[in-house]
């Protein structure tokens, strides 16, 4: 209990340097787009979500709304956590350690729930895993990852196990992480049968940028639920226990038709995004 107290000072104390360089690096972005901004559009999004959950024709629940709030002002993130957004997701380990150690997050977002939606490197395990309000790992794509965070997350005494997700490179990108589609059975098999600090819940994609939803079903989308269906069967597990999570800014309600629970959507909320340096990851 002592090391992981200074563990956490030390993740406050590096949250803070971080976090003012976050806030100037995000100054002309708030000018530009409104807390009310903001707002507006968490409330379109959450419409649409609505709309189409109801047109659909298959017995799911409406899907959860992960609020994409990389490279985004604390300020936003609590707006709309205070007109009852609870999920949010973080790319960048050290993006995300500065946010839910912040002061005023811990302060006025209790039941604040973090989802990692970005590439994890095993040696950054032990610091997501410090994350005050972790919810879900959506990113587990190869058994020494898995195996990395279930020891983990032994080691911090943790009474209930940590919901994972395995990523699927459904669009067979070679930029793209996650595990391909023919062995998705295979490693959601070894996280179940051997990670028992773990609680595999679904599947997550990214999928091909850009598809023309004109065309007809998104492919990626289509092999996610096709590996979802043979995971189930192969595995004997309940279908409707397996989560998929597919659907940005550009796709989630096409996601939605398609079946998707779980959708992150970050541009339609927040505004427009730059990109982020790599030597911030």
């Amino acid at each position: 209990m002592y090391i992981k107290s200074l563990l956490s000072k030390y993740h406050q104390l590096f949250a803070t340097k971080h976090l003012e360089s976050l806030h100037l690096r995000n100054c002309s972005i708030s000018t530009m787009t409104s807390l009310e901004n903001v707002i507006s559009g968490w409330n379109d999004v959450k419409q649409k979500i609505k709309v189409v959950s109801q047109k659909r024709t298959q017995n799911l629940p409406e899907p959860r709304l992960v609020a994409v709030s990389k490279t985004k002002p604390i300020e936003h993130i609590i707006g709309i956590y205070q007109k009852g957004q609870r999920h949010f997701g973080e790319n960048y380990v050290q993006e995300l350690l500065t946010k839910s150690f912040d002061v005023e997050i811990l302060k006025q977002c209790p039941d604040i729930k973090w989802h990692f939606i970005g590439h994890i490197q095993r040696n950054k395990v032990s610091k997501i895993l410090s994350v005050p309000g972790l919810d879900i790992i959506e990113t587990v794509d190869n058994e020494k990852l898995a195996d990395a965070i279930n020891v983990a997350w032994k080691k911090q005494n943790n009474k209930n196990p940590l919901k994972i997700m395995v990523q699927v490179n459904t669009s067979r990108e070679e930029e793209k992480n996650g595990v391909l589609p023919d062995d998705v059975v295979k490693l959601c098999k070894y996280i179940i049968e051997n990670c028992e600090n773990l609680k595999f819940i679904g599947l997550m994609t990214i999928g091909r940028f850009g598809y023309d939803c004109s065309l007809g079903p998104n492919p990626d989308f289509l092999t996610l639920v096709e590996c979802k269906n043979k995971v189930s069967f192969d595995l004997q597990l309940n279908s409707s226990n397996i989560e998929l999570s597919m659907g940005m800014s550009d796709d989630f309600e096409h996601a939605i038709e398609c079946g998707s629970t779980n959708v992150r959507v970050g541009s339609n909320i927040f505004g427009y995004r730059p990109k982020k340096e790599r030597s911030q990851k």
